[in-house]
């Protein structure tokens, strides 16, 4: 195999994706997908809606393609985005942003992560600390900005972490502290014990909080506390979120930075070369939306809490043991009481023996702690009612 030089091999190897033979493999949701797409199974593995948002974001969409608004927007986001987005933040949350300078609009909050990391770490002297499990793109983006990823391992039904493995975690050369909260993929919730500790160990070591906040308007119980609004947080928080999950419209990659304005100068020196710009027409239809009253945010928090009962339901048929998530699209199930000992041959297995697709937990871990989630799977509730219904009618297959 012909060797090419570059960042692009570290930056695989950070997501796991180089094989023994030094070639790189496609991801696990690439995997399951073509897995499902040849089997004909029901694909409960990526997290990604199979209907469509409130109609009124659609065709706001249509509206702006229809009227002209098909070229580059602004480099930091229209402004009625940029306003609805701060005003957005001050309406569930209290805080005040300047929308010229406390927000950036970017390509998803996958761009947000990329930019903030690549734009705060300079080097294998900074250490970016995360949860774990944690989405696989974190890993990627941390060795693509040479820096160094340190773990901090989930535990328990709930999915917390301990405390005193956080704070031997944090140190002098803690650059970021990244947390994903809503989490995915366990669909845990930080207790607030577990984000005063953040913020506490942030500032002792001087470290930059940066948050992935794509599902907080999916939490399940009570409401969602950014990390942003806790005492000392502000000055030290970027907060990212982004539209696709909220309003069911993964594929525009509308997403967004938020926090005091020296730290979001840091992301925008970095986007700006990244995508420079994206979504024109997509702007002010997510600008509509999160405009939408109380009842459609509250409406897709209790329509997902049944959608995840009622997967949560299908799988304990089958025979797996269910964490029941606090909030995302996601659910864990413990496969080992079906016999599995490794999720990754499991999960290959279950679409030709139950026709269904989940992903194993083990793809979101390091190697050395892969062992502590051998038989955790992760199937995404975020499908229609009949979908979820034949997918649990399916797995109760797996018992026999």
């Amino acid at each position: 195999m012909r060797h090419i030089p570059g960042a692009w091999r570290r930056t695989a190897l950070g997501a796991g994706l180089i094989d023994p033979d030094g070639s790189a493999r496609p991801t696990i949701f690439a995997e399951m997908s073509a897995l499902a797409a040849r089997t004909g199974a029901i694909n409960l593995g990526q997290g990604f809606p199979d209907e469509d948002g409130p109609a009124e974001v659609l065709a706001a969409a249509r509206e702006a393609i229809a009227h002209g608004v098909n070229q580059y927007p602004p480099g930091r986001g229209i402004r009625s985005l940029l306003e609805a987005i701060a005003e957005h933040q001050r309406r569930f949350y209290g805080l005040a942003l300047d929308p010229e300078r406390d927000v950036l609009v970017t390509a998803g909050a996958t761009e947000a992560l990329a930019a903030a990391i690549l734009g705060l770490t300079d080097g294998p002297d900074d250490e970016v600390v995360v949860f774990e499990p944690y989405y696989d793109s974190y890993a990627a983006c941390v060795a693509l900005a040479g820096a160094r990823l340190v773990t901090v391992p989930l535990r328990g039904e709930a999915f917390q972490p301990d405390l005193d493995e956080l704070a031997r975690a944090v140190t002098d050369r803690t650059r970021v502290i990244l947390v994903n909260d809503p989490h995915n993929p366990t669909g845990a919730v930080f207790t607030p014990e577990v984000q005063a500790e953040i913020v506490r160990l942030a500032e002792r070591h001087d470290a930059i909080i940066v948050t992935d906040e794509v599902y907080e308007h999916l939490v399940f119980d009570g409401l969602h506390v950014p990390i942003a609004t806790l005492p000392g947080a502000w000055e030290r928080t970027l907060t990212i979120s982004s539209a696709g999950k909220t309003f069911s419209t993964t594929g525009w990659k509308i997403g967004w930075v938020s926090g005091p304005a020296d730290l979001v100068d840091a992301v925008l020196a970095v986007k700006q070369y990244l995508t420079y710009v994206n979504g024109g027409p997509f702007q002010p239809a997510i600008a509509l939306g999160l405009g939408l009253a109380d009842d459609f945010f509250r409406g897709i928090a209790a329509t997902l809490r049944a959608k995840r009962d009622l997967l949560g339901e299908g799988l304990r048929t089958a025979g797996f043991d269910v964490r029941v998530a606090s909030g995302s699209y996601f659910t864990v199930a413990d496969a080992a009481p079906l016999g599995a000992t490794d999720a990754a041959e499991f999960c290959r297995s279950l679409p030709e023996r139950a026709g269904v697709v989940a992903i194993p937990l083990t793809a979101f871990t390091t190697p050395a702690r892969r062992a502590q989630y051998a038989s955790l799977v992760r199937f995404a509730a975020c499908k229609r009612f009949e979908v979820l219904e034949e997918a649990a009618s399916r797995l109760a297959s797996v018992r026999s």
